[in-house]
């Protein structure tokens, strides 16, 4: 009979070693590595592995009807998802302690419950009382859901192979979960792999939908193997500081719906609260006659977001200045800093140069170079830019202001809000077309960096605020 086999495998990155040793080889991490015993499978007859059936293929042309979908009740995280929850889906939420994490998902699961479905929320973390306290908390304590404390797979597993209604079922969190099979700790890489794939394959034969509550590194990555977010069907991101009443929440993978969408919620004493109209939540503490502030007409999704892009110069103390970033890409603003220096005869090389998205939300999108070199320059002259106008557009090497998509989108978004004015791209190529007029709204194109600077600069580059 064949003997146990032991391997050593990187709680950090999940790669396994023949034998131990002090720095992992996969992702250069120190003391990760943990012993783990692994029974070998038996062979088959005369040492062979028993043969595989075969399987049938089908052609490429045909119709399928659209996966059916269980709405929440609660708008922004129905639309992050794609439409509400797919049957027998795997749906992995991450976040920072205390983000929110538990308190959307309990009110996500009450509101289903109320709704007359069959709704089960297994916590491993907390006992049964703490949950309860926490729905009383948001006045959900008669929603008619099953509540159960567990960690034991097995007798989870048990329990969900007996369900024959349940709609979703809630793990929090899956770093708590455990087999008895494996020698090795709840939250080590076996563990997290091995219970996320049981509670898949059950979700997957039962027919319901399940989430799983994962914890995040320091790093801000999930905790666990990588390969944990490639077994699910939708990863969601809760971003946002404990301290800051905003939470985004954003999809990063989603077999089901876009990547792109974002849920805006508000965390009150009452739990998450949806947030309709993101753009005048961003906005609603702005003052426009400070220099170093513009206002970008983003996108997110389906979802034009305004929010505020601060800068703020301070003369460096010697050395190399500081780039600090909240809420940008650090590498996208040193080579706007180039771009402006080289292109457009400013200099910052003498200064401190500190970024700010207000808010609290993060931005990816090219199409804030343009909003983004508006405050920078505007911090730079001390001249506060137009209070009414908005900015967007991408920002190339040589200076010039590329196109972006949606502007029309992005223009109703402004005016709605009272914007009067708008600076974006100017309109070269022949195929693209001009966004429609929009009334009340003065359109300004620009062309090169120089066109944007030239009516900041205009007499001497620093002037003092009157």
């Amino acid at each position: 009979m064949a003997k146990d086999r032991t391997r050593f495998t990187c709680q950090s990155c999940g790669a396994t070693h023949p034998k131990w040793q002090g720095r992992c080889d996969g992702c250069g991490e120190w003391n990760t590595l943990v012993e783990e015993s692994t029974a070998p499978r038996a062979p088959g007859p005369a040492g062979k592995a028993p043969p595989g059936r075969g399987i049938s293929f089908v052609g490429l042309a045909g119709e399928s009807a659209p996966p059916p979908r269980h709405l929440t009740g609660i708008a922004e995280l129905d639309r992050v998802l794609g439409g509400g929850f797919v049957p027998a889906s795997a749906v992995l939420v991450g976040g920072d302690p205390g983000i929110g994490k538990s308190t959307i998902l309990l009110q996500a699961a009450a509101r289903m419950a109320m709704a007359g479905k069959r709704v089960l929320y297994i916590s491993g973390e907390e006992a049964v009382a703490q949950v309860r306290m926490r729905a009383r908390r948001l006045g959900l304590a008669e929603a008619p859901m099953a509540l159960a404390a567990a960690s034991a797979l097995r007798d989870i597993l048990a329990s969900l192979e007996a369900e024959t209604e349940a709609t979703l079922v809630v793990i929090d969190s899956i770093q708590t979960m455990w087999l008895d099979a494996l020698d090795s700790a709840p939250g080590t890489v076996a563990q997290v792999r091995t219970c996320a794939a049981e509670l898949i394959r059950c979700a997957k034969a039962r027919g319901f939908a399940l989430v799983l509550v994962g914890h995040v590194t320091k790093e801000g990555t999930l905790a666990g193997p990588r390969v944990l977010e490639h077994m699910v069907d939708a990863t969601l991101y809760f971003e946002g500081d404990r301290g800051h009443q905003f939470r985004i929440l954003r999809a990063t993978k989603n077999r089901f719906g876009a990547t792109d969408e974002i849920g805006v919620f508000e965390m009150t004493e009452g739990g998450l609260v949806e947030v309709t109209n993101p753009s005048a939540l961003f906005l609603a503490e702005r003052r426009g006659n400070i220099s170093g502030s513009a206002v970008f007409a983003g996108l997110e999704g389906t979802r034009p977001v305004l929010v505020e892009v601060q800068a703020l110069l301070s003369p460096s103390n010697g050395g190399s200045p500081r780039r600090q970033v909240v809420g940008w890409e650090g590498g996208r603003l040193s080579m706007l800093l180039a771009v402006l220096e080289a292109r457009a005869g400013l200099s910052f090389g003498q200064s401190d140069v500190y970024l700010n998205i207000a808010g609290g939300l993060r931005i990816n999108e090219p199409a804030a170079d343009l909003a983004v070199a508006a405050a920078l320059t505007s911090a730079i002259t001390d001249r506060p830019t137009d209070p009414d106008a908005v900015y967007f557009g991408e920002v190339g090497l040589s200076g010039e202001i590329r196109q972006v998509s949606q502007a029309e989108q992005r223009l109703r978004e402004a005016q709605k809000l009272g914007f009067s004015a708008a600076v974006l791209p100017r309109r070269v190529a022949r195929g693209n077309k001009p966004p429609a007029a929009i009334e009340g709204l003065r359109l300004t194109e620009v062309g090169h960096l120089a066109d944007l600077v030239a009516p900041f600069a205009a007499g001497t580059l620093k002037r003092t605020r009157e």
